[in-house]
């Protein structure tokens, strides 16, 4: 698979809600902690501000428009970021699957919105690589959200059989929508992940870490395989990712084995020499230095979860 693919795949999202309110007169509305969520919202009528915990500059968002917030970060939106900001637990109750819910008199803004469970068990540091919003604008990018938000909200308020297949598979074609869309216009100066995949030789490099993370690579070779020689690759790579090459290989070696000790049953000394280790007690340091405690740690954090939600 290529990097996007292996994202998602990691990641494994999953429709919980589709949902949206009507709101209108002054209103403000805060999103706490949206810790194991990803949210993606399309502007059906009229505008309003959106502000994003540590991002200093506010963005107004305009009907026609949609947006998704991978990181799950706190969030506010409002007809006047000045007003007041009441908490969304405490105004909103709980809505049906595909239905809408009205804020103050209703009919001057309006909005559609579904919300993911990402499953995977790093999926905070996965959603790391991912910019805290991903804002489509450009008609075609708007038309193919819009169009599987729409989809999906239908599905669940109609309750169709295999409602709940279809909605999955959408909210993993709506985010590989808004993350290709990203890709194709980049902003300019912007960093991370993302941005590196945007950039065809760093893409190059990236992908061939992934089709081998094994491989005991040096700055040599993936400076080859993006046709770019060794200093210059290393610099140009740490610009656009925030990290050296040898910390994104490390970085993606352990959230393959994360993914691996959450769905397999393999041995660490297996899954030391699969991603490219000669000792189990090597990879282990490795998993510690990145993941902050030990694979066995790990794998009882896992099975304690496993068993809290079948209890």
């Amino acid at each position: 698979m290529d990097p996007l693919s292996d994202l998602l795949t990691l990641l494994k999202p999953s429709a919980t809600i589709s949902s949206g309110f009507d709101a209108g007169g002054s209103w403000a509305v805060r999103f706490g902690d949206q810790a194991g969520q990803i949210k993606c919202y399309s502007i059906l009528r009229g505008e309003c501000w959106l502000a994003i915990d540590g991002l200093e500059t506010p963005i107004r968002l305009c009907e026609g428009e949609a947006f998704v917030l991978p990181r799950g970060l706190p969030f506010r939106m409002a007809s006047d970021l000045s007003v007041e900001s009441v908490e969304a637990g405490s105004m909103f109750p709980p809505a049906r699957a595909g239905g809408q819910v009205r804020l103050g008199s209703g009919g001057e803004f309006a909005l559609v919105g579904a919300r993911f469970a990402v499953a995977g068990g790093p999926s905070g540091l996965l959603r790391t690589l991912l910019p805290p919003i991903l804002h489509l604008r450009t008609a075609s990018e708007k038309a193919a959200l819009n169009w599987s938000v729409e989809r999906m909200m239908q599905e669940l308020r109609e309750n169709l059989p295999g409602a709940r297949l279809m909605a999955q598979d959408l909210a993993h074609m709506m985010l590989l929508q808004a993350l290709r869309a990203y890709l194709n216009q980049p902003a300019s100066g912007d960093r991370g992940w993302l941005s590196a995949l945007a950039n065809k030789q760093l893409r190059m490099a990236i992908h061939a870490i992934h089709a081998d993370p094994a491989r005991r690579w040096t700055l040599k070779d993936l400076g080859a395989e993006a046709g770019m020689s060794r200093t210059v690759f290393a610099e140009r790579f740490r610009a656009v990712m925030g990290e050296t090459p040898m910390q994104y290989l490390t970085r993606w070696r352990m959230l393959l084995a994360c993914d691996r000790l959450e769905h397999a049953d393999d041995r660490l000394s297996t899954i030391a020499i699969d991603l490219g280790y000669e000792s189990e007690s090597s990879f282990s340091m490795a998993f510690k230095r990145v993941m902050g405690c030990s694979p066995s740690h790990y794998s009882r954090g896992v099975e304690e979860s496993r068993d809290l939600n079948h209890a």
